[in-house]
């Protein structure tokens, strides 16, 4: 059985939050915004 999802690491780990946090995760954002992504990070 595959693990289950514990949505509270995945977005202490990879959340809006923790991506703008960091000038690198500022970048992450950024560049999908431009790209156009519906999704900007998980859960959001």
């Amino acid at each position: 059985m595959l693990s289950k999802r514990n949505n509270r690491k995945l977005n202490k780990r990879h959340g809006f939050r923790k991506r703008m946090s960091t000038p690198g995760g500022v970048n992450v954002i950024n560049a999908r915004r431009n790209k156009g992504r519906k999704k900007l990070t998980v859960n959001a």
